[in-house]
């Protein structure tokens, strides 16, 4: 486990987050439970938006990422440390508002928003929509002519590069459902259309090449690309866009396949980006624009971790050990979906050695609820706390009442003091929708 200001081993040999005993917040809230570091989220969102002020002049606003993690007190602390938001979904949207979020700044994306959708972010003032297909901007446009707005939009394009993890290429490919590629012309086309649109203000253009990204370079390449595009498109069109949104993907620590990042990483890596588009706005001679970045798992990833406590033990000599957990895919989905990798700790001895490799296991009535693989941990008995680092990210936003279990309490912790920020559902919760058909008696 690496440590960090607010990650680290007590006195006790617990698993120590934000000043909090993780054994103690077991037994305070139960478990599984979600746990956030409120300090570190805070010094993420702040190293991207000092970034922004000192090398871009502060041109720009960084975006949290909404469908990394949603909740009212995210939106809160975001809020108060100046930075926007994205939105993908009118939930998350309405999220916003509940917290009292700044409609100007939050951007909606989606490749199929409903009408509904649309006519809220318009009928609410957001700061802009991303467009991503010719009928979303025609709906758009009608709402926005209705409404008697003309309303601020972004054009979703694929630069034609693919970034995941350690690697990137370069590529033409237009297999994607999100955007318009620059490749093969679609993105020149929409551009005109939507130039055509009266009630449509075309501010610029966003792109997102992937996620988990360490390879620095496949943001030059990507922000390179998309400058080219601008100045092409000004030649052409004689339309300069005034905005730039790169996306987010920035990658964060989740086993030791992965470089440790500390926040001087995160702004070298968004220096680097500036840099470029300073260079090729002077090549093109283009007014620099005003810059959007859109940070998500990297602002609360490893801000997060979910402690369980250890059932049913289940040794299989000479195959594999099974240690099951209170949890599951229904509140971590993300290895039965694409495999993820974690590091997983027991939180109440951080001291013991590593004498074995298990399999940790959920409770779903399913053969591949699974959390990890042949993880290492010390020998481990039911009653032990096990805690899975780095899972601020997608795991509540995926969870689901599957074999109708609960998805998790979800608490902040900073400076040794506990909150709750999503209340642990009841039984209540889980049957509240559910209607009974008078004929059925």
């Amino acid at each position: 486990m690496h440590q960090r200001e607010t990650l680290k081993i007590n006195g006790k040999g617990h698993l120590e987050i934000g000043g909090c005993d993780c054994v103690d917040l077991a037994k305070q809230f139960g478990t599984p439970l979600y746990v956030f570091d409120e300090k570190y989220i805070r010094k993420m969102a702040r190293t991207y938006k000092q970034t922004i002020d000192l090398n871009y002049g502060g041109n720009g606003l960084v975006l949290y990422a909404s469908k990394a993690f949603s909740c009212k007190a995210i939106y809160k602390i975001a809020d108060s440390e100046g930075i926007g938001c994205d939105v993908v979904s009118g939930g998350e949207l309405y999220t916003a508002f509940q917290a009292g979020f700044p409609a100007k700044k939050i951007y909606f994306h989606g490749n199929n928003k409903t009408v509904e959708e649309l006519t809220e972010a318009v009928k609410s003032g957001v700061g802009g929509v991303i467009v991503d297909s010719y009928r979303e901007a025609d709906i758009l446009d009608g709402i926005a002519k209705a409404k008697g707005v003309r309303q601020n939009v972004l054009i979703r394009i694929n630069p034609g590069v693919e970034a995941h993890t350690h690697a990137y290429i370069q590529t033409a490919r237009t297999d994607s459902k999100f955007g318009f590629s620059i490749s093969d012309g679609t993105a020149y086309n929409i551009t005109t259309h939507i130039l055509t649109l009266k009630n449509l203000n075309l501010q610029g253009f966003h792109c997102h090449i992937g996620s988990q990204i360490f390879e620095k370079q496949s943001f030059v390449l990507a922000a390179n690309k998309v400058m080219d595009f601008i100045a092409d498109v000004k030649a052409k069109l004689n339309f300069e866009a005034a905005t730039l949104n790169i996306g987010g993907g920035f990658g964060i620590h989740y086993t030791d396949d992965d470089p440790v990042l500390t926040e001087k990483d995160y702004a070298e890596y968004l220096t680097m980006l500036i840099d470029a588009i300073k260079a090729k706005a002077g090549e093109h001679k283009l007014s620099l624009p005003y810059l959007l970045i859109e940070p998500g798992r990297s602002i609360v990833g490893e801000a997060g971790i979910t402690l369980y406590t250890v059932g049913a033990i289940k040794d299989i000599p000479g195959i594999k050990k099974y240690v099951a957990i209170d949890g599951g895919m229904f509140e971590n989905p993300r290895y039965a979906l694409y495999q993820s990798k974690y590091t997983v700790v027991k939180a109440n001895d951080m001291n013991a050695e590593c004498t074995q490799k298990v399999t940790i296991a959920g409770k779903c009535c399913e053969s591949g609820d699974l959390i990890a693989v042949d993880v290492p941990l010390p020998e481990v008995e039911s009653g032990d706390i096990l805690a899975v680092l780095s899972t601020g990210a997608y795991n509540y936003s995926m969870a689901s009442n599957y074999n109708r279990n609960f998805i998790p309490q979800a608490i902040l912790v900073n400076d040794g003091k506990a909150e709750t920020i999503i209340k642990k559902q009841t039984y209540e919760d889980l049957v509240r929708n559910d209607v009974i058909p008078e004929r059925l008696g």
